[in-house]
């Protein structure tokens, strides 16, 4: 195939066929075509395309370790931003419409990346680590009144950080670093009898 065969035919499928009416002699021209400029010759070479990691403004997650997410909870930059308040405390959901979704996001971290516009509490603050280790924090989850976790609908945590806050409390209860009340059992005396 000649070169001027293949832009014979790649110009012939773009253009686009249209009347044309001439004001001079009042009649009609033929057809007028019209290049379309987004396609490309066959044999020309397809730029690389260019790989973006979630954007260029955000930034990758840093592992914090556990001693310095401890030493950050007693720190006064802690007290600036949360103040006596538990880290969910002042936190809002964000979602369509008037009814909120029953459950919160899967995750809000994607690829070592903040994914979401309004990351959930633990997700965007990187120095808060789930730990059975870091007493404090665990404790800011659990009901004071019934000793139980409280709700993801309650603390807008995502998916993922709640199943991690499950596990690290329970891991903290084993190890004797969270105290909990252990449910009163009722016997049957009358199989004793």
């Amino acid at each position: 195939m000649s070169l001027s065969s293949l832009i014979r035919r790649t110009l012939s499928a773009t253009f686009i066929p249209r009347q044309v009416h001439s004001s001079q002699t009042g009649t009609r021209i033929g057809i007028c075509r019209q290049i379309c400029t987004t396609s490309t010759l066959k044999n020309q070479p397809e730029e690389e395309p260019v790989e973006e990691v979630a954007g260029s403004k955000k930034k990758a997650i840093v592992q914090i370790p556990v001693e310095t997410s401890i030493q950050y909870l007693q720190s006064k930059a802690y007290n600036i931003t949360y103040g006596n308040n538990p880290v969910w405390k002042n936190y809002r959901r964000n979602h369509k419409g008037g009814i909120p979704p029953s459950k919160t996001r899967k995750t809000c971290i994607r690829s070592g990346v903040i994914a979401t516009g309004n990351p959930c509490p633990l997700c965007r603050d990187e120095y808060l680590v789930l730990s059975p280790k870091n007493v404090d924090l665990l404790k800011q989850f659990i009901s004071p009144h019934t000793g139980e976790i409280l709700s993801y609908s309650v603390t807008g945590v995502c998916q993922k950080k709640f199943q991690q806050l499950k596990i690290a409390i329970s891991i903290a209860k084993d190890r004797g670093l969270i105290t909990y009340d252990v449910p009163f059992r009722e016997y049957d005396y009358s199989d004793y009898k």
